[in-house]
Formats: structure tokens, C-alpha cells, sequence
């Protein structure tokens, strides 16, 4: 699989899939934590862990055995995707890493945190690949909260008569 800019979440889950992962040294991966709502399951779990289960809701208890679930299906399915590459423990280890809340759910993972991982992270990403993303210009989005630096116009000075 070859990652020009970002494949969080489903598309690191893709790219673990792979028999190769090359990025571009500016790409990244993200962590694959299960959400559940909009809470991420590793976070559900602490805060039960943190107030005592004996002081929670029903509904929260209720997600704290899906969190729990959630999140083992995702580490399993992280272990047997990496198990043949990495080797036992080193896909265990992977696994509860992406799996385990550490990060937000969109830390980005750069190339070299990705290898300091022990994943096999290649930067050759063929430049066929940047041709042929140059035929497919994304649009420019408009986010009142961003900052862009627009270059001043050249201006024409008139000859006046």
C-alpha cells in the first residue's frame, strides 16, 4: 500500500493489511483504537476504572463491556495482521500500542515513529504516484480557523498622460 499523505484509524488497519507500507516521509498512520459514540473505548474503560463500577450507570457499564470487547477484537485483528511480519511478541506488542488509548485517536504516526515500531515502513514511494496525484487537484477547502498566506498581487503602474 502506498500512503502519499495520511491513512488513520481504518486506513492504518489497511496498511497493517499490506504485504508493503510505503509513505511518504511527510505521511502518516494513526492509531486504531476503537470508538464507541464519540468516545474512544480505551478512554470509557479508565473512567469506569477510575470511579469503581460499583459507581457508574447501567449505560456506562453497559459500554464498558462493548469498549472491552471493541477493543480485544481490534488488538486480535492488529496481532494476525502483523504476527507473519513481526514475529509473536513483537505483533502483541504492536498491537496493544495502536490499540490501547496512548495516543488520541488522531496522533499521527510518522514514518519514524512507525519503524521505531517495528513496522516494515519503506519512503520510496514511486514517482508515478505524485504524476499521477497531480491529475487530481483537491479542492481548496474553506476553514474559517485556518490561517493562509495568500501572496500579494504584482501591480501594474499606469503611465499617466
Amino acid at each position: 500500500v502506498i500512503i502519499p499523505h495520511y491513512a488513520m484509524s481504518g486506513g492504518t488497519l489497511i496498511a497493517l493489511a499490506a504485504d508493503k507500507i510505503i509513505m511518504d516521509p511527510n505521511a502518516v498512520l494513526g492509531p486504531v483504537d476503537p470508538q464507541i459514540g464519540e468516545f474512544p473505548a480505551p478512554s470509557i474503560l479508565r473512567a469506569v476504572e477510575m470511579k469503581g463500577k460499583e459507581k457508574v450507570d447501567d449505560k456506562t457499564l453497559i459500554l464498558y463491556d462493548v469498549s472491552l470487547k471493541a477493543i480485544n477484537q481490534v488488538k486480535s485483528l492488529v496481532y494476525e495482521l502483523l504476527k507473519d511480519k513481526l514475529g509473536d511478541e513483537k505483533a502483541k506488542e504492536v498491537a496493544e500500542i495502536l490499540t490501547s488509548g496512548k495516543w488520541t485517536h488522531d496522533y499521527p504516526i510518522t514514518v519514524e515513529e512507525a519503524r521505531s515500531l517495528g513496522l516494515p515502513v519503506s519512503t520510496d514511494v514511486p514517482p508515478e504516484v505524485y504524476e499521477l496525484m497531480e491529475l487530481y487537484k483537491q479542492p481548496v477547502r474553506y476553514r474559517p480557523e485556518s490561517v493562509e498566506f495568500v501572496p500579494p498581487r504584482a501591480t501594474r503602474t499606469r503611465e499617466t498622460r
